[in-house]
């Protein structure tokens, strides 16, 4: 691992996201969550002040060492059980149908293969189980996704491997998810980087 993502990309992501515009969507995806809660791209902890019941336990996934030490901060006063777990979204530490809700806010653009993390987002879910996400994504309007696609490399390299034109929707629906509510919405900013896709998709 370089130096930039190890030591300089952490604290950027961290001041990133705690952007005060994302608070809203973050505490509408959370506040549907409940039973066993598997949190993946869990970063520095931005969202465990939001949970409450009926969430029993948030297991939170993070493969940088440097956020989930961040994460243990915010954990250690958080308003219920956190297990924090090194690990990759592709590869789950975790049984089958083991999980009652997921929950993904801006991360499902920074895995390296995300239809395979949602594949096994499904096979830890238990039948009935939700997959709440909050995500920003390629939009709809073709002149702004021809940006998006033509900066992608570069962004990606720049911001920790996250993609501005993977269209969120699609990819969940290919996975295997019924997707029951959806909403979009355009966060204030650049146009590449503000579509959000926000909404609740059940194992199909």
């Amino acid at each position: 691992m370089s130096f930039y993502a190890r030591h300089i990309l952490p604290p950027l992501l961290h001041l990133a996201m705690r952007q005060k515009v994302l608070l809203p969507f973050r505490r509408q995806t959370v506040a549907a969550a409940s039973g066993r809660v598997l949190e993946i791209g869990i970063g520095s902890g931005i969202n465990l002040p939001l949970y409450a019941p009926p969430v029993r336990v948030v297991i939170g996934l993070e493969p940088s060492a440097e956020l989930r030490r961040m994460a243990a901060r915010r954990a250690a006063t958080a308003p219920l059980p956190v297990e924090l777990v090194d690990g990759s979204a592709e590869a789950l530490p975790l049984a089958d149908a083991s999980i009652d809700t997921v929950v993904t806010t801006w991360t499902l653009c920074s895995v390296g293969d995300a239809a395979r993390a949602l594949a096994e987002l499904r096979r830890v879910l238990r039948p009935g189980g939700s997959l709440l996400f909050a995500e920003h994504g390629r939009a709809p309007e073709p002149s702004v996704a021809r940006w998006q696609d033509r900066l992608d490399p570069l962004w990606g390299r720049c911001a920790g491997g996250c993609h501005l034109n993977r269209k969120m929707d699609d990819l969940i629906a290919a996975a295997g998810f019924r997707i029951d509510v959806l909403e979009n919405a355009r966060l204030p900013g650049p146009r590449m980087v503000g579509y959000l896709y926000q909404g609740r998709a059940r194992p199909a």
